[in-house]
């Protein structure tokens, strides 16, 4: 193989193909973390893996509760089953896709001869301290790059990694596979323009078919907005096969025992109507803070899962914990107490639909004894018209706090505490499951999740694409958008963008400003 001048050389150098159109692409840990699969995702090209990945998977294997830890664990098994013997490790092996694979040991670093070579010195002076595992992955790059003819490309999600990497003159991408296509923003509905009288026949018969022309560019469960000349408006589903009908909306919807909540705007009666559809099973919902996203979906779960028609026997709710700024470490207590912090949000929704209406002072029900009895002290004072307290120590008394309404839903299993760590092997059967903060996960982190949903339960997969701090993933990149983008179209699922805030005055205007 043709070696380019001033090139380092090595005995134990992968024979990898070398034509004018392959790549080499050298792979970071987090990438072969974020999808243990990506090995197989490269087409014909070369995938080369430095030795320090594989020390970085060894320590992280251990972690037996986290997807960290399965899916190091998982690459290891690939790698011993496509790598079984030293000589493949060293020359590389032949992929499926048509591309080769080799794992990667810089002699560079190895080599006591190579140490005034030309690469090495351009490294120590822009990354000096090579003790670092995200430095040595990156003078592997280099190697790679100065040994072989093909480009070579740096294939990592750490913006870091990937910025000290182009400052030495080296191509770095991040992982695009499960990338959500970049394009413009699309709007929150679509808008249908019609004739008046085709909307009042529309209101009239409740469906409307489309000329081709309308239809085109509409999604099976798309919501629209039907719009005359004269700016009358009226908002509808697409069913396919341009056939738009009404949304079927009650008049509100409550919890057991709570407050009716109606939809205050277009774009809620839109998500009312897709979290009421039993025929929708996924439910993908997009906004910025203060849209109703939370209050919205635990007010419908809990509608109907209450009356003689319940369609879920219960609600469960759950969501990434992932801290905003510092962590605060562990938290003690059960799995309940663990995740109470997280899902806050949630409780204060719950506490708005289930206001507590603490019983009157004692103290005054014996004013209502009549005037008759008002001097006979062998009368006794009628009970007081509200129903026994029960107190979260179990008794009634000892000084302690009464139970909320949304804990006595909780004690009674109505409403479920859920810890992603423990869902794997999980079949949820007949639950409204409720996923919040969904755009801090990764595509196969969302497909852990929807695919434990049996049949007969829906889920829902809320979130704000701005608000990201897992590091690893982006606003194309996310669970969120990945779901919306790759079950678009299909009958079992539809997607809802909330653009205006209803938390209040001072949230919008923070939302948008800030």
């Amino acid at each position: 193989m043709e070696t380019p001048v001033g090139a380092v050389t090595s005995k134990s150098r992968p024979k990898l193909k070398v034509t004018a159109k392959v790549k080499t692409y050298v792979l970071d840990t987090n990438v072969l973390l974020h999808d243990p699969q990506s090995i197989f995702k490269f087409a014909d090209n070369n995938l080369a893996i430095p030795v320090e990945v594989l020390e970085e998977l060894d320590a992280i294997k251990g972690e037996q509760s986290t997807e960290r830890g399965r899916n190091a664990r998982w690459v290891h098994r690939l790698l011993s089953e496509l790598l079984p013997d030293s000589r493949s490790m060293l020359e590389g092996v032949r992929l499926e896709t048509g591309g080769t694979l080799s794992v990667i040991i810089n002699p560079l670093l190895a080599d006591p001869a190579l140490a005034g070579s030309p690469i090495l010195h351009q490294l120590r002076a822009v990354l000096p301290d090579l003790a670092k595992k995200d430095n040595r992955i990156i003078a592997a790059a280099l190697y790679v790059k100065s040994a072989y003819l093909p480009p070579t490309i740096l294939v990592t999600k750490d913006v870091n990694v990937a910025l000290k990497a182009r400052a030495l003159g080296l191509e770095a991408q991040d992982y695009l596979n499960d990338k959500v296509p970049a394009g413009e923003e699309e709007d929150a509905h679509h808008v249908i323009p019609l004739t008046v009288y085709e909307l009042q026949r529309f209101c009239s018969e409740g469906a409307f078919d489309l000329a081709d022309a309308a239809a085109r560019g509409l999604a099976l469960n798309d919501y629209i907005l039907l719009r005359s000349d004269e700016g009358k408006t009226m908002p509808a589903r697409f069913y396919g096969d341009g056939l738009v009908r009404r949304l079927r909306l009650p008049d509100f919807v409550k919890a057991p025992g709570g407050i009716p909540i109606r939809p205050r705007n277009l774009e809620q009666q839109f998500l009312m109507d897709a979290l009421l559809d039993d025929s929708i099973s996924l439910v993908t919902c997009a906004g910025k803070a203060g849209t109703g996203k939370t209050l919205l979906s635990i007010a419908c779960a809990l509608h109907q899962t209450h009356d003689e028609h319940a369609r879920y026997d219960g609600v469960s709710i759950t969501r990434p914990v992932i801290a905003l700024g510092k962590d605060i470490g562990f938290l003690p207590g059960t799995l309940d107490e663990k995740m109470k912090p997280w899902l806050q949000p949630y409780f204060d929704a719950l506490e708005v639909l289930l206001p507590s209406k603490p019983p009157k002072d004692p103290q005054f029900a014996a004013k209502k004894v009549s005037k008759k009895n008002r001097h006979d002290h062998t009368a006794v004072p009628p009970a007081p018209a509200y129903p026994p307290i029960t107190y979260a120590g179990g008794g009634n008394g000892g000084g302690l706090a009464p139970l909320k309404p949304y804990e006595r839903l909780i004690r009674s299993g109505l409403v479920e505490i859920e810890a992603l760590a423990f869902i794997r092997g999980r079949s949820i059967a007949r639950r409204f499951f409720i996923l919040d903060e969904a755009q801090q996960l990764t595509p196969h982190e969302v497909k852990t999740v929807i695919t434990r949903i049996s049949e007969g339960s829906k889920i829902i997969l809320l979130g704000d694409p701005a608000q990201i701090d897992n590091p690893y993933v982006d606003s194309r990149s996310n669970g969120l958008v990945y779901a919306q983008n790759r079950m678009k179209g299909h009958a079992l699922s539809a997607h809802v963008t909330l653009t205006k805030g209803e938390r209040s005055k001072l949230a919008e205007l923070a939302a948008d400003l800030l």
